[in-house]
C-alpha cells in the first residue's frame, strides 16, 4: 500500500478563501453544532428517562439522535477547527477514517428512517397486531440490521479508495474527505470506481427513500378508514418523519446518482446533509410531538425540582 502512494497527507480547500466568509462560517457552524448536540442530548435523555423510551417509536427515535450526533461529528469539528487556520491538511489514515465514518453513519441513519417507516405502517394499518410485531427483541434485530447494512455499505467505499493510487496533487476541492474529490486526485482511471460508487451509494439512497414514498402512499390511503382524531394524529406523527426524511434524503439524491465522468462535489449539498438537516430533526420532533413535549416537561421539571429540593 505504501508504494501505491507518495503522500502522507491531504490539503482541504475548504468552503472560501475570503477571510470574513470564513469567521461568518465558523460562528454559523459552531452554534449549528453546539445546537445539534444539546437538541439531540436533550432527546436522548427524555426519551430514555420516560416511559416513551418502551414504545418502539421512540426506541428508533434515541438511535436516530445517537446517529445524528456521531454522522455530524465526524465532519464538523474539523471544519470549525479548519475555518481558523490558513491551511486546512487532514492525514492520509485520517482522510480514510473520515470516509469511512461517514459512509457508516450515514447509511445507518437511512436505515433506521426507513424502520421508522415501517413502524409507522405497522401502527397505523396494523394495530392490532402491532405491539406483537414491533416487540423490543425485534427492534434490537432491526437495529442491529441496520447497523450492518451501514458496514456492508461504508467497507466496500473504503476498500475501493485505499486501493486507488496517490502521487500528487493532494489538494481536495471539498471541506472533509469524500470519495468523489478523492477521485480526482488519484493517479489512475477512476471511471470503472465511480460507476460502482454511484452504484453503492445511488442506488441506496434512491431506492430506501421510494421505499420510503410508497409506504407513506399506503399509510395515507389506509388513514382513510379512520376518524377525524385518529387521522390527525397519526397524520402529526408520520409529519414529523416525512419532514425528517425530506431534509435528509434531498440533497444526497442530487450529490450522488449522477453520473461518474462528472464528480459533483457541491458544497452547498454537503453542508446541508451533514450540518444544517441533522441540527433541524431534534426541532422538528420536539415541536410537532406532543407526547414528547410532554415527556421533556415531566423529566426536565422532575430534575428541577429534585435539585432544588435538596438545596
Amino acid at each position: 500500500m505504501e508504494r501505491q502512494r507518495n503522500i502522507s497527507e491531504f490539503i482541504l480547500l475548504g468552503l472560501s478563501y475570503d477571510q470574513n466568509v470564513q469567521i461568518f462560517c465558523f460562528v454559523l457552524f459552531l452554534f449549528s453544532y453546539v445546537a445539534l448536540l444539546a437538541g439531540n442530548l436533550l432527546i436522548l435523555v427524555s426519551i430514555r428517562c420516560s416511559p416513551l423510551f418502551h414504545q418502539p417509536m421512540y426506541y428508533f427515535l434515541i438511535h436516530l439522535s445517537s446517529m445524528d450526533i456521531c454522522y455530524t461529528s465526524t465532519v464538523t469539528p474539523k471544519l470549525i477547527a479548519d475555518l481558523l487556520v490558513e491551511r486546512k491538511t487532514i492525514s492520509y489514515d485520517n482522510c480514510m477514517l473520515q470516509l469511512f465514518a461517514m459512509h457508516f453513519f450515514g447509511c445507518t441513519e437511512v436505515f433506521i428512517l426507513t424502520l421508522m417507516a415501517f413502524d409507522h405502517y405497522f401502527a397505523i394499518c396494523r394495530p392490532l397486531h402491532y405491539m406483537l410485531i414491533m416487540n423490543r427483541i425485534r427492534c434490537n434485530l432491526q437495529v442491529f440490521a441496520a447497523w450492518a447494512g451501514g458496514a456492508l455499505h461504508s467497507f466496500p467505499q473504503l476498500l475501493m479508495i485505499i486501493q486507488l493510487p496517490f502521487c500528487g496533487p493532494n489538494e481536495l476541492d471539498h471541506y472533509f474527505c469524500d470519495i468523489f474529490p478523492l477521485l480526482k486526485v488519484a493517479c489512475t482511471d477512476t471511471y470503472i470506481t465511480g460507476v460502482l460508487v454511484v452504484a453503492d451509494s445511488g442506488i441506496i439512497t434512491l431506492v430506501t427513500f421510494v421505499v420510503l414514498l410508497v409506504s407513506y402512499v399506503i399509510i395515507l390511503f389506509s388513514l382513510r378508514h379512520h376518524s377525524a382524531e385518529g387521522r390527525h394524529k397519526a397524520l402529526s406523527t408520520c409529519g414529523s418523519h416525512i419532514t425528517v426524511v425530506v431534509l435528509f434524503f434531498g440533497p444526497p439524491i442530487f450529490a450522488y446518482p449522477r453520473p461518474p465522468t462528472t464528480f459533483p462535489e457541491d458544497k452547498v449539498f454537503a453542508l446541508f446533509y451533514t450540518i444544517i438537516a441533522p441540527m433541524f430533526n431534534p426541532l422538528v420532533y420536539t415541536l410537532r410531538n406532543t407526547e414528547m413535549k410532554n415527556a421533556m416537561r415531566r423529566v426536565w421539571c422532575q430534575t428541577l425540582f429534585s435539585k432544588a429540593a435538596h438545596s
